[in-house]
């Protein structure tokens, strides 16, 4: 069974944490994905290349509807852990793993200071969270972290929002949501990427506008 969250004081950091308005997040994910959120989880997913038995972390887990999803992906034998910088955030990812029955474990954690050993995990995932980091430094730390809890030859996947080309979409998500309003640039990433050991770094599109990934292998 998933293990119970014992709520804590939030974790200090230089992100920007979401907290206060955790409870509303997954309607305001679906309104701006224009009600397209579970084909965007299917297609980071695909992404990913999930395997059976992986055992997986996704760093900035929000409200925990892709590490849920990923858990039936990795099967029985797989292992899903999700951290998060705001509890609110890991309070409904927790009942909603509780309400589906799903054995995916939540629990506070910072992207430059990840919770667990080195080489823990096959897979490190990161969905629409890195925009909320300021500056390249607190980046270089996550990506650093990410490398160390991965395996030799671990994959890591960052799926993350750019500013939409379409006129309309760029009129509307700063009215929908100033949240989602960022200038992300995953092609930037790649030098950082680079620096901390990560190796067959590869970038692109999703079938989706506005969002762009980065994936990497820890070689």
């Amino acid at each position: 069974m998933h293990q119970v969250f014992q709520r804590k004081q939030a974790p200090q950091t230089t992100g920007l944490a979401v907290r206060r308005w955790a409870h509303f997040y997954d309607a305001a994910v679906n309104l701006v994905s224009w009600g397209k959120e579970q084909d965007i989880r299917a297609a980071t997913i695909e992404l990913a290349n999930l395997q059976l038995g992986d055992k997986v972390i996704e760093v900035g887990c929000g409200t925990g509807s892709l590490a849920i999803a990923v858990k039936k992906q990795v099967g029985l034998t797989g292992q899903v852990v999700g951290i998060d910088a705001s509890p609110e955030m890991i309070d409904v990812a927790q009942r909603k793993a509780s309400q589906t029955g799903i054995d995916v474990t939540f629990q506070l954690g910072l992207i430059e200071d990840i919770p667990f050993g080195d080489q823990t995990f096959d897979v490190v995932l990161s969905s629409m969270m890195f925009h909320h980091l300021p500056g390249d430094e607190l980046k270089r730390r996550g990506f650093a972290e990410m490398f160390r809890v991965l395996k030799p030859g671990g994959r890591l996947l960052i799926v993350d929002v750019e500013p939409p080309t379409n006129p309309l979409h760029r009129i509307l998500y700063p009215i929908l949501l100033v949240h989602f309003w960022v200038g992300t640039n995953l092609k930037a990433y790649k030098p950082l990427l680079e620096n901390v050991g990560f190796t067959k770094i590869e970038v692109g599109k999703t079938r989706y506008g506005g969002l762009s990934f980065i994936r990497g292998s820890a070689n």
